[in-house]
């Protein structure tokens, strides 16, 4: 059954640039159903690490010896977990070890990811970042504990692991259950660099860092920076959360809206709207009687 038109909605005839991949046609859809007009440029996918040994051997250490705590960052991460576990007949066995242990969810997303499997989270980060996930370890006796980090991607967050040094742990087990890859082909990130830099797009909805690198890195490898700034700074841009912000402001980037609370794509484009809305009261509010 097709979902119903939002009628009136401020998103109406806006072109919408989405780099999602994983849930492009979902994110995508939420903009349609408001009258948007979507341009998909899918920037990057998530695969399995290649060398699945360490994570096969992490996952049978985890089960024999259960770590004391385990670092939860990504929802994604988690279920790559399982799935590994799964594949090779370790997964009950791997469920019971996880309701033994406690776990630190650096966000929401984990915590659903663990309500799948009828478990939940012990404790969150004070904030849905690195730094919120610092902060609650800093109110735990680490010393001589045994922790083990879900990291994302190829990311070996420093941050969070000199952090750990610090701690006088007993052991601290890593693991990169996945890897991203390039999704889209360069021409049409190309193109979408030429549509932003024309004023031809009204916004970009940015969903993860790595979308962000991708976008920049690929600028910078055919002469573009120059014009992807250009164009952005003609753009409206949106964040999914925190961390993407993060990564657009490094790059020097305005964010003109994200989610105040839930970093889920819903709240997004709800956001979005909002800011639509605000954007057309106030030019109403500024017309000459």
């Amino acid at each position: 059954m097709r979902s119903k038109l939002v009628l009136s909605s401020p998103l109406q005839a806006k072109v919408i640039a989405v780099p999602e991949s994983r849930q492009l046609d979902v994110l995508a859809a939420l903009f349609e159903r408001r009258g948007a007009r979507v341009i998909r440029v899918p920037l990057v996918s998530i695969h399995d690490t290649p060398d699945q040994a360490p994570v096969i051997r992490w996952l049978r250490q985890f089960i024999a010896e259960p770590p004391n705590y385990f670092i939860i960052m990504t929802g994604e991460g988690l279920r790559r977990l399982l799935a590994a576990a799964r594949r090779n007949r370790l997964e009950s066995d791997f469920v019971a070890a996880l309701a033994q242990v406690c776990k630190i969810c650096r966000g929401p997303k984990p915590g659903r990811a663990l309500k799948e499997i009828q478990l939940q989270a012990d404790l969150l980060g004070s904030a849905p970042t690195t730094a919120g996930v610092i902060t609650t370890l800093r109110t735990l006796d680490l010393e001589t504990s045994r922790v083990a980090i879900q990291l994302y991607g190829e990311d070996p967050n420093v941050q969070l692991m000199a952090y750990l040094d610090t701690r006088k742990l007993g052991a601290c087990l890593p693991v990169a259950p996945y890897v991203y890859a390039s999704d889209s082909d360069n021409h049409k990130v190309e193109r979408l660099i030429h549509l932003l830099a024309k004023g031809e797009v009204d916004l970009v909805a940015f969903t993860s860092q790595p979308q962000v690198r991708r976008l920049i890195t690929l600028a910078q490898e055919a002469g573009l920076e120059t014009e992807l700034r250009r164009g952005l700074a003609r753009t409206k841009i949106a964040s999914v959360g925190p961390l993407v912000k993060d990564a657009l402001l490094a790059f020097g980037c305005e964010v003109n809206v994200m989610p105040t609370k839930s970093y889920f794509m819903k709240p997004l484009v709800r956001a979005i709207e909002d800011l639509y809305s605000n954007s057309v009261e106030s030019s109403l509010d500024q017309a000459p009687d």
